[in-house]
């Protein structure tokens, strides 16, 4: 099994640069939910890395707010497989593992390829989803790439036709999210390219399939670009053990 290494880890008092200010309280309606995004934000730069400790007090500290918000923030991460909840250690950023990856991405290719070929044939329309992968593009760092990314994934399923698929692909996106952040972060050394300027390539074969008409070849591509993923950066133990 592949795990997934990480430094040594700084209390959330220690976190202040601007990216984990991004969404800060005030900047929703809901000051539930800014103090979410911008906890989940944080999480998905990697500037509060796997395994680090959320100590509600330094939390609320940092975003100017309670500390009724933030646990109640906190409550909803570990609901989306962000973040753990433990009654004696309190809560944490979750640690991805190759066995934790591999279930997520399997769950993925179940479900994704069938979705974008429902999608195709009932002529969805793809320009939020070329969009989306021009924010990727221009990203100014892993957090927004991979925001963008999970729009993107998620137009190409949205137009399916099944509520019920939609949500259970919805359902998974954050853990998706949190997989490849510590995929970029963690890259193998025998990578010639970057792991996300592959998939980037990848985003665009498959959306251009989409926007063909040619749902067959979109699910296809869908389906060896959910694989490869998984396959580059979470492979089986006997995989590994034959590197």
């Amino acid at each position: 099994m592949v795990s997934t290494p990480y430094a040594s880890t700084p209390s959330a008092s220690a976190i202040r640069g601007p990216a984990f200010l991004t969404g800060a309280a005030g900047a929703l309606p809901s000051r539930t939910v800014a103090v979410l995004e911008a906890i989940k934000h944080a999480i998905l730069a990697g500037e509060l890395r796997p395994g680090q400790a959320l100590v509600e007090t330094d939390l609320a500290e940092v975003l100017g707010v309670s500390k009724t918000p933030v646990r109640e923030a906190l409550k909803t991460l570990a609901g989306a497989g962000l973040v753990t909840m433990n009654p004696y250690k309190g809560a944490a950023v979750r640690v991805v593992d190759g066995e934790q990856a591999r279930h997520v991405y399997d769950a993925r290719l179940l479900l994704e390829p069938e979705a974008v070929s429902r999608a195709v044939a009932g002529g969805h329309d793809w320009r939020p989803a070329h969009q989306a992968l021009d924010r990727a593009d221009g990203a100014r760092d892993q957090a927004e790439r991979s925001l963008a990314n999970r729009a993107f994934h998620r137009e190409l399923y949205a137009g399916c036709g099944n509520p019920l698929l939609v949500r259970m692909l919805d359902d998974l996106r954050d853990q998706t999210a949190l997989v490849s952040v510590a995929a970029w972060r963690y890259e193998p050394d025998w990578l010639t390219t970057p792991s996300w300027e592959q998939e980037a390539a990848e985003h665009r074969a498959v959306l251009q399939a989409a926007k063909d008409g040619d749902a067959q070849r979109a699910a296809t591509l869908l389906r060896g670009h959910i694989a490869s993923f998984v396959a580059r950066n979470f492979p089986e133990p006997a995989q590994e053990n034959h590197r």
